[in-house]
């Protein structure tokens, strides 16, 4: 099972049930280190300009204007082409950074560290459902990450019929706590024989589509033209089933990762061992390119009637 992100207790009236959270999703983006053409590691490193010095930096190397969009980070790029003596850049330790806010264009509210730290919420031990509401009357752009609540050993029994609850009136259960240092609205719900909890975004995260009604077109429909188009829904109409859709680019890049040969590169920071799991993380990725030739594009074979 996967690891549990936060424990403590689901509480509605009198009942108080222990429970853990756990991720229901997980990321399988295909993540990548950056090395030079040399395959030597390119690291980060917080950097203050401390100004021109005799006008060494060139105009290439000048940083975009306001607005405008910066070019992606390209490796062959990451080498600073001034000598190191005359760098305009001076390292930051981590002790001396200060949070700015931008008030308004270039003027901005500096908070120091500890006065962040005052103001953030006490992380929460209970989950406290408030209200009880109908899941259609929440639309998914409300929606922002999904868990899955188990319950703690010797609380299956209350935890069961809360679920069982929830899944006969039709009702969720809307609450509130504080996830390590951010408060979340959460709803909660009966999702086959499990409690899941999806974050929900405040009122005021979720932009008004008032705004956007000016982009609207007002023209008008002929009625013969809807009733082709909901013909065309209806050909199309199908079960949901998440299986039929895949990430095609996630799978090409796995595909390319698995035809390489591996470069073995020395590495301090890396853990001891990392290089001889090399080749079962090649035949990981190459079973996964399998399987996905294996499932097939979505649709394919599908006929519409």
């Amino acid at each position: 099972m996967p690891r549990s992100v936060w424990r403590g207790t689901l509480s509605f009236g009198l009942v108080a049930i222990p429970v853990a959270l756990v991720p229901a999703t997980e990321a399988k983006d295909v993540r990548f280190h950056l090395f030079d053409r040399e395959g030597r590691r390119v690291r980060y490193r917080r950097v203050v300009d401390v100004g021109p010095e005799l006008d060494m930096a060139s105009e290439e190397d000048a940083a975009p204007e306001e607005g405008e969009p910066a070019e992606p980070l390209d490796v062959a790029d990451v080498r600073d082409p001034r000598p190191e003596e005359t760098s305009t850049e001076r390292e930051v330790v981590y002790e001396d950074l200060v949070r700015g806010y931008e008030v308004e264009p270039e003027a901005f509210v500096f908070l120091e560290r500890e006065e962040i730290e005052r103001a953030r919420p006490e992380p929460s031990r209970t989950i406290d459902l408030e209200v009880f509401v109908e899941l259609e009357d929440i639309d998914p752009v409300y929606f922002e990450k999904s868990y899955y609540v188990v319950p703690s050993p010797g609380s299956e029994k209350p935890y069961e019929l809360l679920r069982r609850t929830l899944a006969e009136t039709g009702r969720i259960g809307i609450g509130r706590f504080v996830l390590r240092t951010k408060p979340h609205l959460v709803a909660l719900r009966s999702l086959d024989r499990v409690l899941a909890l999806e974050t929900l975004f405040f009122g005021d995260e979720v932009r008004d589509v008032g705004s956007l009604v000016g982009r609207v077109s007002d023209a008008s429909i002929d009625e013969r033209e809807l009733e082709v188009s909901k013909l065309l829904v209806d050909a199309l109409a199908a079960d949901w089933d998440p299986a039929m859709f895949s990430d095609e680019y996630r799978e090409e890049l796995l595909r390319l990762i698995s035809e390489r040969t591996p470069t073995h590169v020395e590495d301090d920071e890396e853990p001891e061992g990392h290089g001889s799991r090399i080749g079962e993380l090649l035949d990981a990725l190459r079973r996964s390119v399998d399987e996905a030739k294996a499932r097939g594009k979505p649709g394919s074979g599908r006929q519409v009637g």
